[in-house]
């Protein structure tokens, strides 16, 4: 029986979502500090160009941006949009995990993994690297998450966790550090970064081997796309500048979300097409 009352529910996503927005405003400055290996923590969040210490009114998530027209108070300097949309989109991300999964085990866990799934999704698009505190972090957080919740993977002893949790990292970076290899091989130069590799190890510690397969399907197909839409509008030049991880991130949300309920309808789909032919 769910604990939490239907009539709680509007309440408990507003909540949930300010959370996000709250999450986002720090993942914010993850990605800003983490590239340039400062710290997290100290010193207060300060206006990049001038210096100047923000105050907690002005660092209210969503609304600060907007009463400041994008720029610093004090030297008006521009701040990036990047800031309002890391924000908007935890705080969508937070309510959307909650909406579908409710009050259980996955959700405290989605919302984890789709935290550090934005943070490493921003630092590549502006840096073109994956943190290791995203994908190795990721690893080690999905090994110890399945021990202590098997539910996470499905079974009901730790070890049958652990050892599926393990089946899926191994097949995460085993995949793609076979294509990173391979296409070294035969291109003589850097197919894919390890970053990438060890981005969907983390994937499949946490989401098993199943969402491995899908996130390569769905990235895939996304980046795909992305790269047809470039070259319609004229711009192929660009397919080199925009990294793989946040195809990788995408499609993990979407699993995430709604990735076994996909499969489900696609086999549906398929075996009836099957019964169908003559």
């Amino acid at each position: 029986m769910n604990p939490i009352p239907v009539e709680a529910y509007p309440l408990l996503t507003v909540f949930i979502f300010i959370a996000g927005l709250c999450i986002g405003s720090f993942l914010n400055v993850c990605i800003w500090r983490i590239p340039r290996e400062e710290s997290i923590v100290f010193p207060a969040s300060h206006c990049p160009a001038c210096n100047h210490a923000i105050a907690p009114w002005d660092n209210i998530p969503l609304l600060s941006w907007l009463i400041l027209n994008g720029k610093c108070r004090h030297c008006k300097a521009p701040i990036s949009p990047r800031y309002f949309i890391v924000e908007l989109l935890t705080g969508a991300l937070f309510a959307a995990i909650w909406l579908v999964h409710g009050w259980t085990l996955q959700t405290p866990v989605y919302i984890l993994y789709a935290s550090a799934l934005v943070l490493g999704t921003f630092v590549d698009f502006d840096h073109l690297i994956l943190p290791d505190r995203v994908t190795i972090g990721g690893m080690v957080a999905g090994l110890v998450l399945s021990f202590a919740f098997p539910a996470l993977q499905g079974q009901e002893t730790r070890l049958d966790a652990l050892i599926q949790s393990a089946l899926g990292l191994a097949l995460g970076y085993g995949i793609l550090w076979l294509v990173a290899n391979v296409g070294r091989l035969i291109l003589r130069r850097d197919a894919m970064g390890m970053g990438d590799v060890k981005l969907l190890g983390a994937i499949g510690a946490c989401l098993g081997w199943q969402a491995v397969l899908f996130s390569i399907f769905v990235s895939s197909l996304s980046g795909t796309l992305l790269g047809v839409g470039l070259i319609v509008a004229g711009q192929k030049e660009l397919q080199s500048k925009i990294p793989y991880g946040p195809h990788i991130a995408l499609a993990a949300v979407v699993w995430m979300l709604c990735g076994p309920d996909l499969i489900d309808l696609y086999l549906s789909w398929a075996f009836a097409s099957r019964l169908d032919l003559p």
